[in-house]
């Protein structure tokens, strides 16, 4: 079995170090020619909340040849026509790629290489790249899991196989409710994620702030409200009900939601969002992939998504260098 991480920047270098250091075979392919070099010259050096390094396999995209049975997608998602158009032409007849992207980006992907040919993983740790060769891993090593699925009844046969590799890392559960558990990595994400990147800070300062973390309660509750107006279960994150947990219908509920937050979060509070290290690099961002999506929904099943509407403003006006992330950008949300 041949497997590539295609895309492998913070995430896919920590991901692909573990399942090389666990004795899993994969490549880890990405365009930053810099970054592969320092790969290959001394391996991949994760740190943050563990310290190790590995070498790995790495090569750029115009040096891949064969074909593959498995792999991981792990870019932008704005390049997703693009990208998934090249790597089609790398991949078995009977090989599948695997969505590691925020968002729902398997129905785009499905379209190019046919729906039975994808699979989808939400991913819940997170981190970020220090410089090349270096990432840092900023979730608790406790919180490497994997949720695993299809948008299709029967998945692709290739699942176990993928599930083998992840569980060299961490956790993996394969789910039925593929759709919610993408909802429930997109509720956090557009909840902690959009607040980072219109911040400037970590999970846990936009947790630790009361006007923040009032706006984060709020992105979160859009999301579940819009789920339930479309029918869509979300599902549990890491074993925990997070509907249970943070929905609320009366101001009792709502003050043991908002106080709940940093708690619920703490295993991630040093984690940076990726849109929030895009802007920093003055690149542009997953954002209408992430809130933007919630925003979308909302308006296809009549709920207002104002919250989410204002998080996607403001990050486009970041990208345009009108603002810059920073806890002044709160006054906008009044």
């Amino acid at each position: 079995m041949r497997a590539a991480i295609y895309g492998a920047g913070s995430l896919g270098t920590i991901l692909g170090a573990y399942i090389t250091r666990k004795g899993g075979r994969i490549e880890l392919i990405n365009r930053n020619k810099a970054h592969v070099e320092a790969l290959r010259s001394k391996g991949a050096t994760i740190t943050g909340t563990v310290n190790f390094t590995q070498p790995v396999t790495a090569y750029t995209p115009e040096e891949m040849s064969g074909k593959y049975d498995i792999i991981f997608l792990m870019t932008k998602q704005q390049q997703n026509a693009e990208v998934v158009s090249f790597i089609k032409e790398y991949l078995a007849d009977d090989g599948v790629i695997v969505t590691l992207q925020n968002g729902i980006p398997e129905l785009q992907i499905g379209e190019i290489v046919g729906e039975e040919r994808v699979l989808g993983c939400t991913v819940a740790w997170g981190a970020t790249m220090k410089e090349g060769g270096v990432c840092e891993l900023t979730s608790s090593p406790d919180s490497l899991s994997f949720s695993l699925g299809s948008l299709q009844a029967k998945p692709n046969a290739r699942i176990d196989d993928v599930k083998s590799l992840l569980e060299l890392m961490g956790k993996v559960e394969i789910d039925s409710n593929f759709i919610g558990s993408r909802w429930s990595k997109l509720l956090i994400n557009s909840a902690f994620s959009g607040m980072s990147a219109v911040l400037g800070c970590t999970f846990g300062e936009a947790a630790g702030d009361k006007a923040s973390r009032r706006i984060v309660q709020t992105l979160i509750k859009e999301s579940i409200d819009v789920c339930a107006a479309g029918n869509i279960k979300i599902e549990p994150v890491q074993g925990k009900d997070i509907v249970k947990l943070l929905d609320y219908r009366n101001r009792i509920k709502k003050a043991f939601s908002f106080f709940i937050i940093p708690i619920a979060i703490r295993k991630h509070a040093q984690l940076k969002a990726s849109m929030l290290q895009d802007l920093e690099k003055g690149k542009k961002t997953e954002v209408d992939a992430i809130n933007g999506v919630v925003s979308a929904f909302g308006r296809k099943v009549g709920v207002p998504t104002p919250m989410n509407d204002k998080v996607v403003e403001i990050v486009h006006r970041i990208e345009k260098g009108e603002l810059t992330p920073s806890f002044d950008n709160l006054t906008l949300f009044k």
